[in-house]
């Protein structure tokens, strides 16, 4: 018997479709959202505006402590970095901005302290979010 080597030739589309699916298991393993990652292999980008950077302000008693210290705390979008939070809270609420804190919750939420400006009084920023 005479034993014939094996063509290598492109991979069928069976193979391809098993390797996107174990590269999706595995983004999903890690936390990494599958319409995001969908979205990067069909081409799309996401956007990220100023606007959408903060997603409500936090109205529970650890954040009423922290207006009595001149900083409003939000809950922000994950993918925000600290100068679109900064822009934000500039836009929507017509103040100067000290800095910006966050903090990445264990859940995968974001929290934003947003220290304000010596000019600029909490209580304006609480009655345009409903806090007080």
């Amino acid at each position: 018997m005479a034993t014939t080597a094996k063509k290598k030739g492109p991979a069928p589309p069976k193979v391809e479709a098993q390797a996107a699916a174990l590269k999706t298991r595995k983004a999903v393993l890690k936390g990494i959202q599958t319409l995001a990652l969908k979205a990067t292999q069909a081409g799309i980008e996401e956007e990220t505006n100023d606007h959408c950077a903060i997603r409500l302000p936090l109205s529970t008693e650890s954040a009423k402590r922290k207006i009595e210290d001149n900083t409003p705390v939000f809950m922000a979008d994950v993918k925000a970095n600290k100068h679109q939070i900064t822009q934000a809270v500039k836009m929507f609420y017509d103040t100067d901005v000290a800095k910006v804190n966050t903090l990445t919750r264990p859940g995968g939420e974001k929290k934003a302290y947003v220290p304000l400006a010596c000019d600029y009084d909490i209580l304006d920023v609480a009655n345009k979010t409903g806090i007080i």
